[in-house]
């Protein structure tokens, strides 16, 4: 994955690195969005293994940061378009996932 485009300016007590995170798991969101438009289930699934990797580096790293007003806004900005982007890969993702469950449903009634 590349690296995001800084939209954004941290306040002098914040790490960059913090909204940086923020920008990358947004990055991958939207990347996620356009796989799943495109039916592209696995590289769906690959950017979200990115995403939980993204999570759980930010979460180690903000344990001891502090945002400022202006970080605080641009983290709520950028959350609001991950949901987003959220949302619609579960919306294109639910005929998907009914296929699966048709067809694992037909699997474990020719197994028994």
């Amino acid at each position: 994955m590349s690296s995001p485009i800084h939209s954004f300016t941290a306040g002098a007590d914040v790490p960059p690195e913090i909204l940086h995170f923020y920008e990358a798991i947004e990055k991958a969101s939207a990347e996620m969005v356009e796989a799943a438009r495109a039916g592209q289930w696995d590289d769906v699934v690959r950017l979200e293994g990115a995403c939980m990797v993204l999570i759980s580096q930010l979460k180690h790293a903000a344990k001891e940061a502090q945002l400022d007003a202006e970080a605080r806004r641009a983290k709520s900005r950028i959350m609001q378009r991950i949901l987003v982007n959220d949302a619609e890969i579960r919306h294109l993702a639910e005929p998907w996932l009914g296929d699966l469950e048709q067809m694992m449903a037909g699997k474990l009634k020719t197994i028994h």
